[in-house]
């Protein structure tokens, strides 16, 4: 369940990033759209860092370091 909801934040902070891109390179109008993604996206990401401190603080998350 909590590697689903990682899976799915990342996947909403990068159509956030996409759609921050599409307003920008296309958007003319006054509006903040832009800033609107941005702020969208940086705090998708603070959650989803939190998320995964959490995840590793109660153990549901390891780290599987290949050396």
């Amino acid at each position: 369940m909590l590697k689903a909801t990682i899976v799915l934040l990342l996947v909403a902070v990068m159509v956030s990033l996409f759609s921050g891109l599409v307003f920008l390179v296309r958007d003319d109008s006054s509006r903040r759209r832009v800033l609107a993604a941005l702020t969208v996206r940086v705090s998708l990401t603070a959650v989803l860092v939190l998320l995964i401190g959490w995840g590793f603080y109660s153990g549901e998350l390891k780290p599987s370091f290949a050396f």
